[in-house]
């Protein structure tokens, strides 16, 4: 490698050192790149972890949408509206506590505790995004509904 750089002039530039820099520092990126688009074939905890991550992260913003839709709808009700509010403020504390509990101490969960909690978190969002999705389809005149009918 080192007479190529010499026979090119470039060892002389500096070029050489930028390049081969470059080169390390991306090699990583491209390999966790790679490595976290294969989550079906996961292989290592670092991996899984990063997959359930991305994938409660998914199902957060599937839920994150059908409320703002729930939140358009109850617009002209500030009352209903608050509810909903203080309702997903609780849910989303009982959610991340129920799933810390079933992750376990941090301290002693090891190194497969980020999956546990993701897994939990996407497991329980997908939950509520059900309900959700009830609230969005309920039939007019159903009085147990506490979302109107989109016009």
């Amino acid at each position: 490698m080192r007479l190529l750089l010499s026979k090119t002039g470039l060892a002389k530039t500096g070029l050489a050192k930028t390049g081969l820099v470059t080169l390390i520092l991306a090699v990583p990126l491209l390999a966790n790149a790679a490595r976290a688009d294969d989550c079906a074939n996961a292989q290592d905890q670092a991996t899984m972890n990063e997959c359930a991550g991305k994938s409660f992260t998914e199902a957060d913003k599937k839920l994150n949408y059908a409320y703002k839709q729930i939140e358009g709808r109850l617009k002209d009700d500030a009352a209903s509206k608050k509810l909903l509010v203080d309702a997903q403020r609780a849910w989303v504390a009982f959610r991340d506590a129920e799933c810390n509990f079933q992750g376990g101490p941090r301290e002693s969960a090891g190194s497969m505790y980020p999956m546990v909690v993701a897994g939990c978190q996407e497991a329980l969002t997908a939950g509520r995004l059900k309900d959700f999705q009830g609230y969005l389809n309920c039939q007019e005149g159903d009085t147990s509904c506490p979302v109107p009918v989109a016009p």
